[in-house]
């Protein structure tokens, strides 16, 4: 799990702050969409939207950092 973090965070200094806008927005917009599909029918590994929720918190810390 650790080692997961640590890549993403490192893929995200990378980014400027409009593509982390452009991520941020489309990982909300796909959260959603777990979401919907998994109060329908359960998911098969709803782990994901576990994981997603994370990357969503990673992103928007990346995104307040690179504007300060």
């Amino acid at each position: 799990m650790a080692k997961k973090s640590i890549e993403f965070n490192a893929s995200l200094t990378d980014l400027s702050v409009a593509d982390l806008q452009a991520k941020l927005t489309e990982d909300k917009l796909r959260l959603k969409k777990l979401e919907f599909a998994h109060a329908i029918s359960p998911l098969e590994s709803p782990m994901a939207i576990r994981n997603l929720r994370r990357d969503i918190a990673r992103t928007a810390t990346a995104l307040k950092t690179k504007r300060s």
